[in-house]
């Protein structure tokens, strides 16, 4: 005989609030669900059970009319069975031991199935090998070493001014002040051949032409109060760029040219896939530590962004942090944004080189979200890549 489940509820589920309490109909107790056709607590439940199996009979000892509580409901078992009763508790609803067997070896069988199923999907699940697993750890260390999620470095920057008097050319000449200091500060001390020969011009020319603000009179100054602290920080965040990228294998062996050839096309997309770790989809902010490190969109304009351009930048944030990635999809993808020779500079040699450290890249990151719970996002991370704002 092909065991059934028997339906304890008189009513569906949805049609029943779960923010509401449940009340055992019987003594007042916390619900636990419908039991025998009734709401019940478990208490009353396997009261109602063994007596109906036992087919007790019980004598109320005083007038056969008792209020039946959570504290009294063991006193009168004659009283407590008719409120069973007349709650709607039915004897016909109780598995006899041999249906409960069956039930419990149908829920059994079922989640060894499942088990079943899931050792299967994992058989199938594609594993990386060991090369893939040191590339990969590799790149997390690298990253580790070039972001500092305390952001303790951001004291050393131009305090940020959120109101205020600043002339126009002087937020200008900060910018670009900083961005040539650190530029001298970073590369003057490396003996290789990016750090040496890499002197950031190229990333100025970048910024400005990203970064600049409309024409506006000295009036308006105000509305540039963010500039100087927003250079240093994107300054520094250029360096740590440079950084990450020198760690990336194969990187170190393109010459000077083509890694700032590189560089200059990918930095400010880096950047902004590192900011998606501080973003916070809550108030659409980027947290960086202390208080006053908390950056609105408003801030952001007030370095000379127009809302326009910080469009597709906001939304290409709440889309990454809603996939939530592992870390390791995350250094992958910036990775990848780096070694994308999307420029005319690299030479064809190097474009092939490039190009392939690229795909084993971009295989690496399949295979791992393959390997991971992300597998429905694979196809979304992959779109994502492409959308990033230039």
């Amino acid at each position: 005989m092909e065991p059934t489940v028997v339906s304890t509820s008189s009513l569906a589920p949805d049609e029943f609030d779960r923010n509401v309490p449940r009340i055992c109909g019987v003594c007042g107790d916390k619900a636990t669900g419908f039991h025998f056709n009734a709401m019940t607590c478990e208490g009353c439940k396997g009261f109602f059970r063994r007596s109906m199996k036992r087919k007790a009979s019980f004598t109320c000892p005083f007038n056969g009319s008792c209020t039946i509580t959570k504290d009294n409901r063991r006193h009168c078992q004659a009283c407590r069975l008719k409120r069973c009763v007349d709650i709607g508790m039915m004897k016909e609803f109780i598995l006899t031991d041999e249906e409960v067997q069956r039930k419990k070896d149908l829920i059994q069988r079922r989640k060894d199935e499942e088990a079943q199923r899931e050792a299967e999907r994992e058989a199938r699940r594609p594993r990386l090998t060991d090369e893939q697993s040191q590339v990969i750890a590799t790149l997390v260390e690298a990253h580790h070493k070039t972001f500092d999620d305390s952001y303790s470095d951001f004291c050393r920057f131009r305090p940020p001014v959120r109101e205020g008097p600043v002339t126009r050319s002087a937020s200008r000449a900060a910018s670009l002040h900083s961005l040539s200091d650190a530029s001298s500060d970073s590369f003057s001390h490396s003996p290789e051949s990016v750090d040496t020969k890499m002197n950031l011009n190229n990333l100025m020319m970048m910024y400005q032409e990203q970064g600049s603000s409309p024409d506006s009179s000295e009036e308006e100054a105000s509305s540039f109060s963010m500039l100087p602290h927003l250079a240093d920080l994107v300054s520094y965040s250029i360096q740590k760029v440079i950084g990450f990228a020198k760690m990336i294998p194969g990187f170190r062996e393109l010459t000077a040219e083509d890694q700032i050839a590189l560089l200059k096309s990918s930095a400010i997309e880096v950047i902004m896939l590192r900011s998606n770790q501080s973003f916070n989809l809550e108030d659409m902010s980027w947290s960086c530590g202390a208080p006053d490190f908390k950056y609105q969109i408003s801030d952001v304009t007030k370095a000379g962004h127009t809302l326009e351009l910080l469009e597709p930048l906001v939304k290409f944030q709440v889309g990454l942090k809603k996939l939530s990635l592992h870390e390791e999809e995350h250094v992958l993808l910036m990775a990848i944004c780096l070694l994308s020779p999307g420029n005319a500079c690299c030479s064809l040699f190097v474009g092939r080189t490039v190009n392939s450290d690229l795909g084993c890249l971009t295989s690496f990151l399949w295979d791992f979200l393959r390997q991971t719970s992300h597998q429905k996002n694979v196809h979304t991370v992959g779109q994502n890549v492409y959308l990033i704002p230039c």
